[in-house]
């Protein structure tokens, strides 16, 4: 994959549940999200977090949005933005917000 700008990215987020106890939380996340039009899809792998996020930067995915057990007890996400890092933690209402402009299409 390339380096592309958001509005252009295939995967424009991908959701990190840190085990397999959270990949139905992960699953609501990527739904809010998929309702907002965002493209993003749940990385359901047993793999270690530290692989998934390793894959996610190799394929140059903008956002990584990761989830366990503070976040589903606060309903909140974790959010990491290539190239900028940690965005801290927010509802997915905030991430919407946050990424709004850079989501449309630029002609």
């Amino acid at each position: 994959m390339g380096d592309f700008p958001l509005w252009l990215a295939p995967v424009q987020a991908r959701v990190l549940p840190i085990s397999e106890k959270f990949v139905d939380y992960a699953k609501k996340v990527e739904k809010e999200l998929v309702n907002a039009g965002v493209r993003v899809e749940v990385d359901e792998s047993n793999e270690k977090l530290g692989y998934k996020i390793r894959q996610c930067e190799l394929q140059k995915v903008p956002y990584k949005i990761i989830v366990g057990e503070k976040e589903q007890a606060e309903g909140v996400i974790a959010v990491n933005k290539r190239k900028e890092g940690d965005k801290g933690q927010m509802t997915v209402a905030q991430f919407l917000e946050m990424t709004e402009d850079d989501r449309k299409v630029v002609r």
